[in-house]
């Protein structure tokens, strides 16, 4: 009886995270709508030596972890409508500036496993929003974001100490959900949840590392202004090496792309019968960003760490992606106790 009294509050939270009827007021149907979460640096709760590409390692047996990773994004969605009159397209920084902070935690349920719990806010933005379109006011100063929890298991466990002469190679699975708790009225939230499976691979030689990631976020798909959003393939890479020794200071570069798997339409308007067109195009959007980043874990061999990134968007498609800021400044702070070897 206990058991099921303890799974309960769990199952509550997962059908409200993936029911679609558990969406708010905001309409998110037709061409205009901002049931879109602008910002698609999703950082991972626990230990961390990227930015986004995620971890191998876990959080040690009973023990808690906390992060805190503040980004300052610029114009991650700017829109080009057709003016009503037919005339030449307008631009409207739908989003212009943005800061977002992340609250991660987790807990390490054993060496290999931890839960994850990720609450994203928005602290100051500016920018129009649809107001030009749909009229209204601009997006509000500050909002809630999606909420996002799920697992980390370690398949093959990263060691600690390794030779330096010897290759260590090291992989993790997770698994999250995105639940709707956002203002999807601020470009800040979606209506349903969204499914993230992924898997993560890391390997150090001497005092070189890499990172790779590779997993999905499986979704509705949601149109603004011709622009789809739907389910995505996540692919990140990252290199780096150690210039210190006793992670005093380390540096990287990574990057990440989101292949959108919903085909992107043309909207035309048609003076003479005073209405708009929407046809499917053929085109496919890919948002990807890099970012450049220093890091220093100098106490508690290396459980408390320090972390800054800059960098901006990559120019994958012919015009910018939706989602794509112009640059992005990343500020991060974690105390994960690392799990033995």
């Amino acid at each position: 009886m206990r058991s099921r009294a303890a799974l309960a509050p769990l199952c509550s939270v997962l059908l409200a995270a993936l029911w679609p009827g558990t969406a708010r007021a905001t309409n998110c149907s037709g061409i205009t709508s901002t049931c879109i979460n602008d910002d698609t640096l999703w950082p991972h709760a626990g230990p961390a030596r990227f930015v986004a590409v995620g971890s191998t390692e876990t959080v040690a047996a009973d023990q808690l972890s906390f992060g805190l990773v503040t980004s300052y994004l610029s114009r991650p969605i700017v829109l080009h409508p057709l003016s009503p009159g037919g005339g030449a397209p307008l631009v409207i920084f739908a989003v212009d500036d943005q800061v977002n902070t992340t609250f991660a935690w987790s807990y390490g349920v054993s060496d290999r496993l931890e839960l994850d719990l990720v609450l994203p806010l928005t602290l100051g933005q500016s920018g129009l929003g649809l107001s030009p379109v749909t009229g209204g006011y601009g997006l509000h100063d500050t909002a809630t974001r999606d909420m996002r929890f799920g697992s980390t298991y370690a398949l093959v466990p990263r060691a600690r100490d390794v030779p330096s002469q010897q290759i260590a190679w090291s992989l993790a699975a997770r698994f999250e959900v995105s639940a709707p708790t956002g203002d999807d009225d601020q470009f800040a939230g979606e209506h349903v949840g969204v499914l993230i499976p992924g898997l993560s691979s890391e390997v150090r030689y001497d005092r070189f590392f890499g990172g790779a990631e590779v997993g999905a976020r499986i979704r509705p798909i949601t149109d603004l202004q011709g622009a789809r959003i739907g389910s995505q393939i996540v692919a990140a890479l990252g290199v780096g090496a150690n210039l210190l020794s006793r992670n005093l200071l380390s540096v990287a570069a990574e990057a990440w792309a989101l292949p959108t798997l919903a085909e992107q339409e043309t909207v035309d308007f048609l003076p003479q019968s005073n209405r708009y067109v929407i046809t499917p195009n053929g085109h496919y959007i890919t948002p990807a960003e890099w970012q450049v980043s220093a890091r220093s874990a100098p106490i508690h061999g290396g459980d408390l760490s320090f972390q800054i990134s800059g960098g901006g968007g990559i120019p994958l498609d012919s015009e910018t992606a939706i989602t794509v800021p112009r640059f992005r400044f990343t500020l991060g702070v974690r105390w994960a106790p690392h799990a033995p070897n």
